[in-house]
């Protein structure tokens, strides 16, 4: 395998897209989150909110860029074949984050009597990009088709989705935050635990009924036992957190960042499972990693770049999070 480059480079760069959209999940998740809280909490909570992700959300929507950059280099007719499906749920996607990106910096700088309005555009573009993204994720796990049925999974998936990340956020507030709202945040990411479950739980079923392929390589022998593993810890992660979740926080605020690696933990292994079930795929049931790659010579020239790219980004990112390590208060962004 790994002495023929057009096999090594697209499985390569498969992973770099992988790990990318797992990072952006995870860290853009909870930011999304966050605003998605906005819709719960009181106006000097939101500030405190804003606080917490305030130096880290530019930095977390590089990975999304990142990705689609990798998607549109290295399997070309693959971005061709999905953009052109999701049109519109991308559109509608970056059309929230437009809005979240315009109501972050607005809501500080205008004055005090629409600091309200921009607070509520901030939840509704978070809403629209939670959204947008579990939809899209519904109709690629039932390899693209639009009928009915599928656009009814997808709405089903978009919500959980949203939840998935409330509970992201939530966790995240209970690291970055103290007091009152560290309290409420153990509450509302637990709400978020519950919904979230329900999701997963409804992907996992579909993927393999959607897909004979699936089916056969989650539940053939010897491939179910070696496999087990991943649904069982999937399960013991969300019993443990949700019973995390309810004694939080703990005395002298220890363990307050466990929740938000618990919540993490989740999103890995749910991604691992996706991951698993459509390998060779990058198009459900209809383009292969290998047949959608651009030719070896060019691939290799990205991957001097991405050597170069992907380091930078994870390196810039890190420093933030050092820098910017602690608890939020509520002016740490507004001004």
């Amino acid at each position: 395998m790994f002495e023929d480059p057009a096999i090594w480079l697209p499985f390569t760069f498969a992973a770099l897209m992988g790990l990318s959209i797992l990072i952006y999940v995870v860290l853009d998740g909870y930011d999304l989150g966050v605003g998605l809280l906005f819709a719960v909490a009181n106006d000097d909570e939101k500030d405190r909110m804003i606080g917490s992700i305030g130096p880290f959300w530019d930095a977390n929507e590089t990975w999304l860029v990142l990705a689609v950059g990798l998607l549109l280099v290295a399997f070309p007719i693959a971005h061709g074949v999905i953009l052109g499906a999701l049109y519109l749920p991308v559109a509608l996607m970056l059309l929230g984050l437009i809005l979240r990106g315009v109501a972050f910096e607005f809501r500080v700088k205008a004055h005090a009597r629409y600091k309200r309005l921009w607070n509520r555009l901030f939840f509704i573009g978070s809403l629209v990009t939670a959204l947008s993204q579990g939809f899209m994720l519904g109709l690629y796990v039932l390899g693209l088709e639009m009928t009915a049925a599928h656009f009814a999974f997808a709405a089903l998936t978009a919500i959980c989705v949203a939840a998935g990340y409330a509970m992201l956020g939530g966790a995240w507030l209970v690291f970055k935050t103290d007091g009152d709202l560290q309290i409420r945040a153990a509450r509302w990411a637990r709400i978020g635990l519950v919904a979230s479950a329900i999701g997963f739980a409804a992907i996992s079923a579909a993927s393999p009924l959607a897909s004979p392929r699936i089916f056969d390589k989650w539940f053939a022998f010897p491939e179910i036992a070696l496999l087990s593993p991943l649904p069982l810890l999937a399960g013991a992660a969300f019993v443990g957190l949700f019973a995390l979740l309810g004694r939080m926080p703990l005395k002298n605020d220890r363990w307050a960042i466990a929740p938000f690696l618990g919540g993490a933990a989740i999103f890995v292994l749910a991604f691992a499972g996706l991951a698993y079930s459509f390998y060779p795929y990058v198009v459900p049931d209809r383009l292969t990693i290998y047949e959608a790659a651009s030719d070896p010579e060019s691939l290799l020239i990205m991957l001097y770049g991405a050597v170069i790219v992907v380091p930078v980004i994870a390196g810039y990112s890190a420093l933030s999070y050092w820098i910017f390590r602690g608890k939020a208060s509520a002016d740490l962004y507004d001004h």
